[in-house]
């Protein structure tokens, strides 16, 4: 049967119509939950560390994170081990050191703990309070503060961000909400960090759950002060302020990171400082799936 030759070009158009329907593939807008990104403070399952590194390293692993940041360094021993079986640990479940917490500097430890950093891979040293005894807590009214004024710890900052570069370390400091307060004299502490601290050897890890806690815009910051935020702890928040694990909370983190780059951000970590709904372990995994639907990868 011959066909009609004005119904050729209708028959053909409807046979590429139909090839193009089979090859088509949706875009999949959200990256993959089950494909290792991302990093995780582990701050955030301290007591398990403490425990069973082991353990909870393969735990965080499994979990899909791939880099992560210590918390837990005591007298030359990170969750005590030696920095060389630290290392080979992380190694062995394909996790990535990339920053540690070491709250615990003077100018007296300071060259022994570069030293520990480096020797277990770590590219940034982190400040996550004001050192040498210039953090406060309040027990009773539960209130994070500082003594000494900005400008001293600008001053403490500068030289510990000497000695870090001299090493090939980055110093960078890590805010609470306190720093948006005002000192004695009159200082908002985090602004003036940024302003008199010598950017070429400090930097900042910017918490956006305490940044959101002080009532501030992480954006605002990252207008005023561009490419200074190198690190991000993202933490959600609940309706009463509490933590949460990512996504469950309402910080806006798709509009946080579209200004990744303005930023200056290069890493980024989930961190709960505290677990109300479900334990630390549960929490990192929800919080992982949580990254992929905001975008985070």
């Amino acid at each position: 049967m011959k066909t009609n030759k004005f119904l050729q070009p209708i028959l053909a158009g409807c046979a590429f119509f139909a090839i193009a329907l089979l090859a088509f593939k949706p875009i999949d807008k959200v990256q993959d939950p089950t494909k290792p990104f991302g990093g995780l403070a582990l701050y955030t399952v301290r007591d398990n560390m403490t425990k069973d590194a082991r353990a909870t390293l393969e735990k965080v692993a499994q979990a899909g994170y791939v880099n992560v940041e210590s918390a837990g360094y005591n007298n030359g021993k990170f969750y005590n081990l030696s920095p060389a079986d630290f290392k080979a640990l992380l190694t062995e479940m394909k996790l990535t050191p990339i920053s540690a917490h070491q709250g615990s500097v003077n100018f007296d430890n300071v060259d022994q703990q570069i030293a520990d950093l480096k020797a277990v891979g770590f590219k940034y040293f982190v400040i996550p309070v004001p050192p040498m005894g210039l953090f406060s807590y309040d027990a009773v009214n539960k209130k994070m503060g500082m003594k000494g004024g900005a400008k001293n710890l600008a001053d403490i900052l500068n030289k510990l961000g000497e000695k870090c570069k001299a090493a090939g370390l980055q110093l960078l400091y890590h805010n609470h909400d306190f720093e948006f307060s005002k000192d004695d004299d009159g200082n908002v502490v985090l602004d003036y960090l940024l302003e008199h601290c010598d950017p070429s050897v400090v930097n900042f890890q910017m918490d956006l759950y305490w940044v959101t806690k002080a009532g501030q815009d992480p954006v605002a910051y990252f207008k005023r002060y561009p490419g200074r935020f190198k690190i991000w702890h993202v933490k959600d928040m609940d309706d009463q302020g509490r933590f949460a694990p990512v996504g469950n909370g309402h910080i806006d983190f798709k509009r946080i990171l579209a200004n990744k780059k303005l930023a200056g951000m290069q890493y980024y970590y989930v961190e709960q400082d505290a677990c109300f709904n479900e334990t630390p372990l549960e929490a990192i995994v929800i919080s992982h799936k949580g990254l992929a639907s905001i975008g985070f990868k």
